[in-house]
Order: structure tokens, then sequence, then C-alpha cells
């Protein structure tokens, strides 16, 4: 996409202070605290009833807060109506107008608030998502994406400070979904916008966000980069909700200035300090499922390695670029595999006796309690079904 000066205006930064959220019966948010810094992609990811949706009604106007206040551009709005907010909200539903065409659309807006040439900045909105070539049709005579991209230039149109996402691709199917990921973080950077964006879909948020904050019952359980999130979860949740993690009860029995080690069914599992946030009594450890090495021999017991075992191959899905295993070890529950198809066809079989090993730079340690095997094992292929299912889309 060719650079649009005209657009590019610094977006504002917005800060949530000590926000609280009541509704009869529930709290949705409770002691809410964000920054957002001008200019940045930042997602709130999290699964339906978390307080994402409600936050991002709080930030455009749709809600008051119970308590505490939203800032953009270092000014109070929690008090100002939405047309006050130099916010604009990019839907799920693109709610076009199916009477008039394109350009009127995306100049809907600027003609309502009476904004000098209208009709040419609506041209330039449409040129920057490259659907300028269309601005003589309706939204009936569009694909799904192209509506969606309508929806987007009219929400840019009047450069708002913050643009608000509320799960924008939700209706595309998976290819054009993707595709629009990576038009939306160029949109994003060429007109150096603040996008919030709300979503419960993971690979949404890490693949356009400079910063993703997972959200669960109305708090905030981690932030950061998408990629420290993913190699260093926290918590149980975030380890299980980004992604998929096999999760272990242990005890720490000993500890070096660099590596705590613990036990697990009478088996050693090292983490390193820096990658645990508890170093001792009963503790959560994990890892990735991309990370474990299936072995049909007893691996090597090294100091840089973990291994577990003997467990049996319970579950077997060729799922193209890898093959997932479900492993059964003895303790543990099902154990998940995701092992590269290096070679044709999967390299082990359902009924093996096998044994899992990893580097112990890999494990992390969580902040909570031992967990529950039945009920992590119970999660855990729940998960696996569902992400079964969304790669065999």
């Amino acid at each position: 996409m060719a650079a649009h000066g005209d657009f590019a205006s610094a977006g504002a930064d917005l800060q949530l202070v000590g926000i609280h959220k009541r509704f009869p019966g529930f709290t949705a948010i409770e002691h809410l605290d964000l920054s957002i810094p001008a200019g940045s992609f930042f997602a709130l990811l999290g699964p339906s009833g978390c307080g994402k949706t409600t936050t991002l009604r709080l930030v455009a106007g749709l809600e008051d807060p119970t308590a505490g206040q939203i800032l953009i551009g270092g000014t109070d709005v929690s008090a100002l109506k939405p047309h006050k907010r130099q916010v604009n909200t990019v839907f799920q539903s693109y709610a076009l107008f199916p009477h008039m065409t394109v350009l009127e659309n995306v100049a809907f807006g600027l003609r309502r608030r009476r904004i000098g040439d209208p009709v040419a900045k609506a041209h330039d909105a449409l040129r920057l998502v490259e659907l300028d070539h269309v601005a003589d049709r309706k939204p009936a005579q569009l694909s799904g994406g192209q509506q969606q991209r309508v929806a987007l230039a009219r929400a840019v149109v009047n450069r708002p400070a913050l643009l608000l996402l509320d799960e924008p691709l939700g209706a595309l199917d998976l290819k054009l979904r993707r595709q629009m990921q990576q038009e939306l973080k160029q949109i994003q950077q060429e007109v150096g916008l603040t996008f919030l964006h709300v979503t419960h879909d993971q690979e949404e948020a890490m693949t356009m966000a400079d910063t993703v904050a997972v959200m669960n019952k109305g708090r905030i359980e981690q932030m950061g980069a998408p990629e420290e999130l993913y190699e260093l979860p926290k918590t149980v949740f975030v380890a299980n909700f980004l992604g998929q993690s096999n999760l272990f009860s242990v005890r720490v029995t000993g500890e070096t200035d660099q590596v705590i080690h613990t036990d697990f069914e009478g088996t050693r599992i090292s983490v390193p300090r820096a990658r645990s946030e508890r170093t001792s009594g009963d503790i959560t450890v994990g890892v990735r499922p991309e990370k474990l090495t299936l072995s049909r021999e007893v691996p090597a017991n090294t100091a840089e390695t973990n291994v577990i075992g003997p467990g049996r191959i319970t579950d077997v899905s060729f799922i193209g670029v890898s093959t997932q295993y479900t492993v059964e070890v003895p303790g543990a529950g099902p154990v998940q595999v995701f092992a590269q198809n290096l070679q044709a066809g999967p390299g082990a079989a359902l009924g093996d006796e096998v044994w899992l090993s990893w580097l112990v730079e890999h494990t992390f340690g969580l902040s909570d309690d031992r967990l529950e095997t039945g009920a992590l094992s119970s999660e855990l292929s729940t998960q696996a079904i569902a992400t079964r299912a969304a790669l065999a889309e």
C-alpha cells in the first residue's frame, strides 16, 4: 500500500485509571489500570464475559464507569458524550447504509459534522484501504472483506485520535481474516492512530498487536508483547488461553543460583529461576507442546534436559505441517506434543510407548497453586479439540 500523508497524524495515548464497572448483580470490571501509548496497536484478549467489550464501550462513551477516570491524550473524557470524544469504533457488523454508495457511506460522518471537502476526504480514505475503484457501488455489491474495509475507511476518515476495533474480523472466513489482519496492521502503521482491538481470537491478537493484555473476570491477568506472553506465561489461565500448555504439579526439592529443581512423580523437572514466578513449596510448571520431543528409547537425562515417561500415545492427528500427539503419562494425564513433519507422515503410531523430553530453558513456572490433574486434563482435552478444528478450517 502506498503511504497516505494526509492521514498520517499521531494518535493520542489512552489511560484508564482505577476503572470499576458494576451492573445490577455483578461486577464487569474491577480496578482496571491501563496505559496505552500513542500510535500503538493494543489488543485486549479474553473469553466471553471477561470485561473486554465493556472496557471498549467505556472508552467509546457508550457506558459510564462506576468509578475511575478515562483519559485520551491527557484529557479526562469520562463525562463526555460519545460524539465529543476523539474516538471511532469499527464493529463486527459493518453497519453500512445499504441505500448509499460506498463513497456516500464514507463521507456521511463528514457531511453530518459539516467538515469541508467531504468527497475528496472520502476518496482519500478509500484509497487508503484500496477501494476507491468501487466508490460508486452499493454495500450489497461488495464482499464481506470489502465491506469491512469500507467500515474501516468510514472510521478513519474522521481522523480520530483513537480507533476502537470490536471483533472486527469475526464475520470473515479464515483465509480472508488472515489477509485482513495483515492489512489492518499495515494501515495502522501508515495512519499512526492508536488502535485498541478487542478480540477473543488469540491468533488475531498476536498477529497484529504490539502489546496484548489478557483479561479474565474483569482484571488483566498479564500484559506484554505477544512473544513474551506466549513464551513466559505467568498464570494457568494465560498459559492455557494463549495457545496450549502442558502443566505439571510439582514440589520444589532444591535450587541453585540459576535453576530450581522439582519432583514430579519421582522424576526431576528443572525450571530456570528467572522463568518461575514461585521458587518454593508446591508449584505449577509448564512447557509448550511444540517444545517436546518424542522418543521410543529413554533419552539421556542431562542437566540441560527434562525427561518424563514412559507414556503411551492415545491419539495421533496429522495436520499437514505437523502431527499432534496425545500421550497419556501416569500422574500427568494427557500430554500434548506437536511434532513438525520433517519426513513423510507421522513418526510414531497410536499405542506406542514413548518418553518425552525438552530443554530446561523452555520450562516456565506459574504463580498458581498446585493444579487439580482431573480439571487440567479436561481443559487440555477441550483445547486440543478446538485447536484441531481451527487447523482443519
